[in-house]
């Protein structure tokens, strides 16, 4: 065998192990994308991995140091390790309002508060230059709703400040209500007009009617009804509206259909003990 024959076979072999090596690489690169999906952080978030959960949407940002849904839904793990950590949701699922409002006050992790608003500001950021090139850019007008939801619940749930929780409940209902007008199959959007609508028709009647005067008006049904979209068809956010449709169902004393939504979250995230702890307590009070 000559030279050149040997050449061409050692390019052909060069070649093809080229090949070989770049279809490797580009299955090992749909992996890593895989692994560092928002919708796996979301998982270990609702898992109560925290700091998987963190890994995997500092990844993400990483490679979109543009997009607004990285910092927003690190935000998002943030906050939910706050409601763990101080048994915010645990709390929620006490039917007696009474109970509830003397619960023990914890003191919140001023480090974290501090991490969760640059995350949300970073969002809001990214999400607003967006929306000024395209006001109906989906994923900027998602990133609003959520970032002005996590404000909500924070201001609600850990510092127990109503009037600044329905000040941005509004406001995440209003960027819903865009992003809806944009992409009306983006189900997660219906979890802020939920809530929005589930907290203030809970409110007594003069309350409500002083809300409705400023232009902001509640019906539970309805709120059910809207987190029921987001539990059935929401990418992200179903196992929370879940969670939230479970509280709601004990506060209207109907125990089995909770059992039935908790039993649920249990077999998908068997490594939150909330969902087990909080059956066996509505058994023993039967």
């Amino acid at each position: 065998m000559g030279f050149c024959q040997l050449s061409r076979n050692r390019t052909i072999a060069v070649t093809m192990l080229f090949c070989v090596m770049s279809a490797a690489l580009l299955r090992a690169a749909d992996t890593l994308s895989a692994a560092v999906s928002l919708d796996s952080g979301y998982s270990l978030l609702y898992d109560l991995q925290f700091d998987q959960a963190h890994q995997i949407f500092s990844s993400w940002d990483q490679a979109h140091p543009q997009d607004p849904l990285g910092p927003v839904s690190d935000a998002a793990g943030l906050l939910f390790s706050e409601f763990q950590r101080l048994g915010v949701l645990e709390s929620q699922f006490y039917a007696d309002d009474h109970k509830f409002e003397q619960r023990k006050k914890l003191t919140p992790d001023e480090e974290l508060k501090k991490r969760l608003d640059e995350r949300l500001q970073e969002a809001e950021k990214r999400a607003q230059r967006i929306l000024a090139r395209d006001p109906k850019d989906r994923d900027a007008l998602f990133a609003m709703t959520l970032a002005t939801g996590l404000r909500a619940d924070y201001a609600a749930l850990i510092d127990k400040s109503n009037l600044s929780s329905l000040h941005y409940t509004r406001t995440s209902t209003d960027w819903s209500q865009q992003l809806l007008a944009v992409d009306p199959t983006c189900y997660d959007a219906h979890l802020a007009a939920g809530i929005s609508k589930y907290i203030i028709g809970s409110m007594s009647a003069p309350v409500r009617w002083l809300l409705r005067i400023g232009g902001v008006s509640g019906d539970k049904k309805a709120g059910v009804a809207e987190l029921q979209l987001t539990a059935d068809h929401g990418r992200y956010l179903a196992p929370f509206a879940r969670i939230l449709l479970a509280i709601a169902a004990v506060r209207d004393h109907d125990t089995q259909r909770a059992k039935e939504l908790l039993a649920g979250l249990r077999d998908q995230y068997p490594d939150n003990p909330l969902f087990a702890r909080e059956i066996a307590r509505l058994e023993s009070v039967r």
